[in-house]
């Protein structure tokens, strides 16, 4: 049988996997513990913190859909973060991109100061600093593309391919575009994390992570510190994101249109000063996006030009984006990054990434589009109202 596509590894994941009722979608299985059949012999299951069925079909599906060779199931998806660096030693550099989503940031930067390993912050779509950088031989190159809140976009296969030859792996934050838009295991990464809290799970009712490992080896020692840190999602959890990711792909392909529809009107909008989305042919990272992703997904953010005082009346008047962090849900949200999501960098660090204090971020969701579009309206005439 040929290889399967995306969509159906996602509807079909687990289905008719019950051997005892023969339930058509796999049960989810509460317990805590598991019984030994005979002494002295350790069975698959012993205690959920470790191992649990329902976590494991859940696992299982997204890493067929990245291309790996297994994955962990964690709470949140900075554990699944978390769960990576852990396999670096003291003596370890990570080379991260200077404007990646504010939690990583943080942790980056607080492990790095207790002495847990090194980190280095870096503009990767400059090609002499990310040199400079990789001279310093790192153990792990730290990807987001698109980056969290200003899309900018890397290429994975051009630096995995420099990483590999100074023998450093590579991990690639994919919770932007979900393995449905983007595969970076095929690209050359040795680690694709989620937060699947966002697009996966796709409802805005769940929040857990995934940490993929391209190697076997990798897995296993995952699985060991996913134990061992106790970083391992609920089997409920991983319950309703199955049952998010059989939705996945029509989900995706709704979502782009309607971000695509906003991008229509924004880009008519006096107003708006920049648009930040990698579909846009003046993006500096468009070409790239084209080559290696499916389609651009549906986060986009943008800058205004107003004060403070208009920028909140803009976002006040708004009814069908919720300001809120997180992203991927079925509804909209609007984020000010600077306040909000990237609050945990200085003004300093916020201003060498490019976050400026009008910069707004939009998860376009599932709502009618000429809706959003007549939202957005009656936000731009409260802006001009304010002055």
């Amino acid at each position: 049988m040929s290889k399967k596509q995306a969509a159906t590894i996602a509807v079909r994941s687990g289905i008719e996997s019950d051997q005892q009722f023969g339930a058509v979608v796999p049960p989810i299985y509460l317990t805590s513990n598991y019984g030994f059949q005979r002494f002295g012999e350790v069975p698959q299951y012993d205690y959920s913190r470790g191992g649990n069925p329902t976590r494991a079909i859940l696992a299982d599906a997204l890493a067929e859909l990245e291309g790996g060779a297994g994955g962990v199931v964690t709470n949140c998806g900075m554990s699944a973060i978390n769960l990576i660096v852990s396999l670096l030693s003291p003596a370890d550099l990570i080379v991260a991109p200077h404007d990646c989503y504010g939690g990583t940031y943080r942790l980056f930067e607080s492990r790095a100061k207790k002495g847990d390993f090194k980190v280095l912050f870096v503009d990767q779509s400059d090609s002499q600093a990310l040199a400079k950088a990789l001279a310093q031989k790192p153990k792990l190159v730290w990807l987001e593309t698109p980056s969290n809140p200003l899309l900018r976009v890397v290429d994975i296969a051009a630096i995995s391919a420099q990483a590999k030859a100074i023998d450093a792996w590579l991990a690639v934050d994919n919770t932007f575009l979900s393995p449905i838009l983007q595969q970076p295991i095929s690209l050359g990464a040795d680690f694709v994390v989620h937060s699947t809290t966002k697009y996966i799970n796709g409802h805005s009712d769940v929040v857990a992570g995934v940490a993929i490992a391209k190697s076997q080896a990798h897995v296993e020692q995952l699985t060991w510190w996913g134990n061992c840190l106790g970083a391992t999602g609920s089997p409920f959890d991983a319950y309703l994101t199955l049952r998010g990711l059989r939705t996945l792909a029509p989900r995706m392909r709704a979502h782009e249109a309607n971000a695509a529809a906003i991008l229509a009107f924004l880009q008519q909008q006096s107003r708006v000063r920049t648009i930040y989305h990698p579909s846009l042919p003046e993006h500096p990272g468009h070409q790239i996006a084209k080559a290696q992703q499916q389609g651009y997904g549906a986060m986009l953010s943008f800058e205004l030009d107003v004060t403070e005082k208009q920028l909140k009346a803009f976002v006040d008047a708004l009814s069908l984006f919720s300001l809120a962090e997180s992203l991927g849900g079925v509804e909209s949200l609007i984020c000010h990054p600077s306040s909000m999501t990237h609050r945990a960098m200085s003004d300093q660090a916020q201003q060498e990434a490019g976050i400026s204090p009008t910069l707004l971020r939009l998860s376009v969701g599932l709502e009618d589009s000429q809706d959003l579009i007549a939202d957005l309206k009656v936000a731009f005439a409260a802006l001009e109202r304010c002055e």
